[in-house]
C-alpha cells in the first residue's frame, strides 16, 4: 500500500509547534478532503519538521491507503 501525503502547511518559528498545529489540523480533518481521509485511511498521521525554505515549521499529514483509493484520491484532489 502506498503512503500518500494528504495535506501540508507551514507555520512560522513557534515555541511549541504541537499547540500551534492543532487548529489547522482540526480544520483540515473537518473539511471534505479530511473527512475522506478519515473514512479511507485507517491510521492517518502527521509529522512536524523544520522548513529551511521558510525558517519555520512544516506539518505534513500522511497515511497508507490501498492503491485503488490512492487513484481515487489523486483524481479527486491532485
Amino acid at each position: 500500500m502506498p503512503v500518500i501525503e494528504f495535506h501540508s502547511f507551514t507555520m512560522g518559528d513557534v515555541e511549541d509547534p504541537e499547540i500551534y498545529a492543532a487548529e489547522p489540523l482540526y480544520k483540515f480533518m473537518q473539511s471534505e478532503k479530511g473527512q475522506w481521509v478519515k473514512t479511507h485511511c485507517q491510521d492517518p498521521k502527521y509529522i512536524i519538521r523544520s522548513d529551511p525554505n521558510t525558517w519555520g515549521t512544516r506539518v505534513i499529514v500522511y497515511g497508507q491507503i490501498e492503491e485503488v483509493l490512492a487513484t481515487e484520491y489523486f483524481l479527486k484532489w491532485a
